[in-house]
């Protein structure tokens, strides 16, 4: 792809904790692992890599410790593109995440550790400057995952997304709610939160079940397709959001994947299903909310933005670790369904 024309580019801030996953070979659990494979992610990382890869400015806005770790995970976001401009040093710890791939009928499972202590989730008051940040970027991008840390974390997310708002730029908020996040009663100790950067965001990453579950609305319909249809016009009515996209995934018996991809702007695009093998299905949806930005940054017409989200998506189930790496000639290649022998 050529490279973007400087006055072209979006610059996009992303707000999150940058994590180390630590994974075992192949597909041995823990239990049977001697050695694991270290990398760095994080939503932010995910889909502000992606960004960069398409040729936006894309700002990283986390805190990260002043030791050799916190230089490894800088080092690693810059070598995907991303500005750390923004990036602040301080504490000892980074998050930590161990991988344990599934095979058939057992599932992969992720162990957290050493979470709530990281330099991200203990950043004090003051440590970023929201205007600076907010008068530097066109878009800034927020998760569910984020804002389910702790207090102190959601403090800083509202307080710059306020604070982007307020400069007349955009918002994306990814609802992306983990029960083991939130705990015990978690859609009622969420509600509030969503309900807040809903009112502030432009785009939003949702399904119908965070409408029925954490938004707590109402439905005499049963089947997914027509919760959706009724429920996510009345999200974007109400909270006054101009785009809203999700996914909805089968798990076949062959161990294969479906994804069908909706964008409703006005009236909904549907992508057509699409089936395929998964090597690693980390950070894929990740991959699908890059693949809507994108779209929307470059002024897609919604029918491909949608169709160019969920091929981004397939794309990154078939790649090791969690960032997105496809090009934009990549996915407009899987977009035509062109599978074919090595390209030589």
């Amino acid at each position: 792809m050529a490279e973007r024309n400087r006055d072209d580019r979006k610059a996009v801030a992303v707000f999150g904790e940058v994590m180390m996953r630590l994974q075992t070979p192949g597909y041995e659990l823990l239990t049977q692992a001697s050695s694991l494979h270290y990398s760095f992610s994080g939503t932010g990382v995910n889909v502000g890599s992606a960004l960069a890869r398409f040729g936006h400015r894309s700002e990283l806005v986390t805190t990260l410790p002043g030791n050799p770790l916190g230089d490894a995970a800088e080092a690693f976001a810059r070598k995907l593109g991303m500005s750390t401009d923004f990036v602040v040093r301080s504490g000892q710890y980074v998050g930590m995440y161990f991988l344990e791939n599934g095979f058939g009928a057992r599932p992969g499972r992720v162990t957290y550790s050493n979470r709530q202590a990281s330099s991200f989730n203990t950043a004090p008051a003051g440590t970023y400057d929201y205007d600076a940040i907010a008068e530097r970027v066109d878009i800034a991008h927020f998760c569910g995952i984020t804002l389910a840390m702790n207090d102190l974390v959601r403090s800083h997310l509202i307080a710059l997304a306020r604070a982007v708002k307020a400069k007349g730029r955009r918002i994306v908020f990814d609802c992306n709610y983990r029960p083991g996040h939130w705990g015990e009663d978690g859609h009622v100790k969420a509600r509030p939160y969503y309900e807040e950067m809903l009112s502030l965001a432009d785009i939003v990453l949702m399904n119908e079940q965070d409408a029925i579950r954490t938004l707590g609305m109402a439905t005499e319909q049963t089947g997914r397709y027509e919760q959706l249809t009724e429920l996510i016009p009345q999200v974007a009515s109400k909270y006054g959001i101009s785009a809203i996209a999700g996914t909805h995934r089968t798990i076949n018996e062959n161990n294969t994947h479906t994804l069908q991809g909706y964008l409703y702007k006005d009236g909904f695009f549907f992508a057509d299903p699409v089936t395929f093998a998964v090597h690693d299905r980390i950070g894929a949806g990740d991959a699908f909310a890059s693949g809507i930005l994108h779209g929307e940054l470059s002024l897609f017409e919604p029918d491909r933005t949608v169709r160019f989200a969920v091929a981004a998506a397939m794309l990154a189930h078939t790649i090791s670790g969690d960032t997105p790496l496809s090009g934009e000639q990549d996915i407009i290649r899987a977009m035509t369904g062109a599978i074919g022998d090595v390209e030589r």
